[in-house]
């Protein structure tokens, strides 16, 4: 299945891949071998949570690689004043002003504003320009918005 994702995003995923296939891969394998070094593997501590991590490390290489290689860029057409993935949107709601950026499923970050082109409020934005009002179902009921600029 293809992702939509942002230049950024994408460079994103692919450092954490490199990373992890180089300079973590090292460091599980060096604390692998000094576990080994201290004896008796089947009662070492250090040598089960360096596997574990090894195990773990493993699969999250195995997930970047399939999300980088389902991964379709998506660059935004800089002149528009309408929402794409990439776009920065400037809203009002409830008296309120916040601005938040348009994602990839695979860029999502809510706690940095990051919200994802899938998302109910992705959905809804997607495709909308400035000066639109947009409503957006949540779990609390329906809440308005109005963009006040896209860039």
């Amino acid at each position: 299945m293809t992702r939509l994702i942002t230049k950024d995003g994408l460079k994103k995923l692919q450092g954490e891949f490199e990373e992890r296939k180089t300079k973590v891969r090292q460091e599980i394998a060096q604390a692998i071998k000094e576990a080994k070094e201290q004896g008796d593997l089947s009662e070492n501590a250090e040598y089960s949570e360096a596997k574990r991590q090894q195990a773990e490390n493993e699969t999250r290489i195995a997930q970047l690689e399939v999300m980088i290689k389902n991964s379709e860029v998506v660059e935004r057409n800089g002149n528009s004043d309408c929402v794409e993935i990439g776009s920065f949107v400037k809203v009002k709601f409830n008296g309120s002003e916040m601005e938040f950026q348009l994602v990839g499923s695979n860029e999502t970050d809510p706690a940095n504003m990051k919200i994802s082109n899938e998302s109910p409020m992705g959905k809804s934005f997607m495709g909308k320009c400035k000066g639109e009002n947009v409503s957006v179902e949540t779990p609390g009921g329906k809440v308005k918005y109005e963009i006040l600029e896209v860039k």
